[in-house]
């Protein structure tokens, strides 16, 4: 058993000793380990054989092949009690998830991973983990975090003295220091990679780094050099094997000939990287290339396909966070079990757990609260670009292309309320969610629900039907957003399950009182129904309840239970009652305090006369910048653009303006200090309104400078809310 032991562990080390060079005969002599390994039974090199496996699958782009591969060898570890493996394992499908755009459980592997590494002072997976997450880091926006991890991770690998490991992070660091325009640091961290990648021969790493130095080039404009070494960069890849190097390449290469004007090469570089994302399931690098190709379509004032390519873009967006979804709902149990799981020791080995885990509790809990604020930011940022540039377009639209804007304005307002359930399930999770009670009209809020949704169901040949009691008062307090989100899940809920027959949403006051009204809301439909013992579980989170009659229906199974949380919230409960093949009724009160004074319901309406206010608009984003100073012309707004906070600090100096918009996440300095400048600082603007402008959803929440501003509006922007904000005071 010895020397079958000592076989394996050879044929081990030189699979990955060759790893860099030719990766396919690293495969192969892995697969001869993993065959030694079941035939005598030794577990221990089996979960080592595959996670060195999974490793190799995913380099060449097989990405379900290794994560499956390092959730068997996790298994193995756990069985061993072999923290070390199963860290090694965990960094595999960190891999899986980030390069498949799930950046959440990325994160979350990661962070598991780095904790063991740095118990057990393995600086070899500490440089590889933190290179890792300043990828992430990267890809989401936050610079200085990458930056840090960069440095962290070149600081591990000289310890251990593993070179490549070094002239990985150097490659990194200089693509980021292209992004903030610091082009000499750029040139010589990849002049580092370069020389340490032929020092060691590692041919994939060299790929790697003469792309980076193409990309240096190219921020240089020295566009023949770029064309080379991007050139270059693709026939090493391509004979490696390496997949996501090599759509890089393509992608980077697509973008220059755009940018020099030769569409036709651009175009036939990024059909070459787009259909190695389609069959590799490369979506991070996919999401880059349907842009560039709507942006190609745009240039060429190719209106139909310049709809095509976005609508794609939104699409991808949307199957990008259903896929996360899924992911996250199938590993759950299974993470949660791991988590579960610790070694018995003696009783310092047992602090030392106890303490290891509380500080990855700790870190984990700020990364996904960090996470889901930037991921807020960024998926509703191009969103609110989207959004306002479909409404803009259909006042004048043709005909013909009529049809595509109500399509892409559906795809949109889906991949939004998307992202909305995700989002709010995670606040109401941890209870940081809380109603805005506002004075508004509820039955305008009705009528105009019941149009938005009335054309869906007319496109799927149902009747939607609204019936408001008579003795419904007109102005109530209450949260109009958590109320359309409640009618929208439960309304949405119907449409989904109901294909013959109608929906039907009625309002009654079941009871009254001076101040307040008692209202029954109840939403019923002919649909397929639910089965009695499956009743309960409709609310439960990630819950997509199946009959033997019916199919899966799409979604991320969070609406109801959201729903039922939001009812919650206000004090009340939600009651179902349906019947097999017949349909289902869903009926909740609310009880809401309403207004009797005719000077509060005036002030609700009136609307000053905006025409020839000056606004100062502060937006990093130049295609939000764009809309936004084209809607505000059209309302006889004379604006002024600033595109980062210290620009705002600067022009509110010497200028009076009547409004200011503020962005918050923006570079150089950003709205919150921004905003606390203005309000500070000797100027003209001191007590002038500051509206925020964000797709951060934690921007409410931040307690140092939320104080600054005199409300927040949410990005995707809703017209007419900024239109009643500006008219408001």
């Amino acid at each position: 058993m010895k020397e079958i032991r000592n076989e394996i562990n050879l044929l081990l080390e030189k699979s990955y000793a060759i790893r860099i060079n030719n990766l396919n005969e690293s495969i192969n002599l892995t697969n001869k380990a993993l065959g030694l390994c079941n035939e005598n039974k030794i577990d221990d090199l089996k979960a080592r054989s595959l996670t060195q496996l999974s490793l190799y699958y995913m380099i060449t782009g097989k990405n379900e092949i290794a994560y499956n591969l390092s959730l068997k060898s996790i298994k193995l570890f756990e069985k061993l009690g072999d923290e070390k493996g199963i860290a090694d394992a965990k960094y595999n499908i960190a891999g899986f998830y980030y390069k498949t755009n799930n950046f959440q459980m990325g994160v979350v592997y990661l962070i598991d991973a780095l904790i063991v590494y740095k118990n057990l002072n393995d600086y070899h997976n500490i440089s590889k983990c933190e290179k890792s997450l300043a990828t992430v880091y990267d890809f989401t926006g936050d610079v200085q975090k990458a930056i840090q991890s960069l440095k962290n991770a070149v600081k591990a690998a000289k310890k251990v003295k593993e070179l490549n490991l070094e002239s990985n992070a150097y490659n990194n660091l200089s693509g980021i220091y292209i992004k903030k325009n610091k082009i000499q640091e750029a040139t010589n961290y990849i002049l580092k990679s370069i020389e340490i990648k032929q020092k060691t021969k590692d041919v994939r790493g060299l790929g790697f780094a003469i792309y980076g130095r193409g990309k240096v080039y190219f921020a240089q404009k020295k566009y023949t050099e770029a064309i080379a070494d991007f050139n270059e960069a693709i026939a090493i890849h391509s004979e490696m094997g390496e997949k996501l190097g090599l759509v890089m390449a393509y992608t980077k290469l697509a973008k220059l000939y755009f940018e020099i004007n030769d569409i036709e090469m651009s175009k036939k570089n990024a059909r070459d990287g787009l259909d190695i994302t389609n069959t590799f399931n490369i979506s991070m690098i996919k999401i880059k290339l349907l842009h560039l190709f709507y942006t190609i379509y745009k240039t060429e004032n190719n209106i139909d396909k310049t709809l095509e390519y976005l609508e794609y873009y939104v699409k991808e967006k949307e199957s990008v966070l259903n896929a996360q979804n899924i992911k996250t709902i199938e590993n759950y149990d299974f993470l949660v079990k791991m988590r579960a799981m610790q070694k018995e020791a003696q009783f310092q080995q047992e602090k030392a757990i106890i303490l290891a885990k509380s500080n990855k509790a700790e870190e984990a809990a700020r990364i996904r609260q960090e996470f889901l604020s930037t991921m807020s930011h960024e998926i509703r940022t191009p969103l609110n670009a989207i959004t306002t540039i479909t409404t803009l377009l259909n006042e004048n639209t043709k005909p013909e292309d009529s049809i595509l804007l109500d399509s892409l304005k559906f795809s949109s307002n889906h991949l939004m309320q998307i992202v909305n359930n995700i989002l709010d399930y995670t606040k109401l999770d941890l209870g940081k969610m809380s109603l805005d009670l506002k004075l508004s009209n509820l039955k305008s809020l009705l009528e105009n629900f019941w149009n938005a949704n009335n054309f869906q169901a007319k496109e799927k040949g149902i009747k939607f039907k609204l019936k408001i009691d008579n003795e419904l008062h007109d102005y109530y307090y209450y949260d109009e957003t958590k109320m359309s989100q409640i009618l929208g899940n439960l309304v949405n809920n119907s449409l989904k399950f109901t294909d013959v027959g109608s929906i039907k949403l009625e309002v009654k006051v079941v009871n009254q009182s001076y101040n307040y009204d008692t209202l029954l809301f109840k939403i019923s439909d002919t649909g397929i129904g639910i089965e009695k013992e499956n009743i309960d579980k409709v609310f439960e989170s990630f819950s997509q309840v199946r009959t033997g009659t019916t199919r899966k229906k799409d979604g991320t199974g969070l609406g109801l239970s959201i729903t039922k949380k939001l009812i919650e919230l206000h004090g009340s409960t939600i009651n179902i009652q349906s019947k097999l093949e017949s349909g289902s009724l869903f009926f909740f009160e609310l009880k809401l305090k309403k207004s009797k004074n005719t000077e509060e319901n005036k002030q609700v309406n009136f609307e000053n006369n905006i025409n020839g206010l000056k606004v100062l608009l502060v937006e990093d984003n130049a295609i939000n910048a764009m809309i936004a100073l084209k809607l505000l012309s059209r309302w006889g707004i004379v604006t002024d653009h600033a595109k980062d906070g210290l620009e705002a600090t600067n022009k509110s100096q010497n200028i009076k303006y009547d409004y200011i918009l503020m962005d918050i996440h923006m570079p150089v300095l950003d709205g919150y200090q921004a905003a606390k400048n203005i309000r500070t600082l000797p100027n003209m603007n001191q007590e002038t309104p500051i509206f925020g402008l964000t797709a951060d959803i934690a921007a409410k929440e931040n307690e140092q400078f939320n104080f600054y501003f005199t409300d927040f509006l949410m990005k995707p922007l809703e017209i007419e809310k900024l239109k009643v904000a500006l008219c408001s005071l």
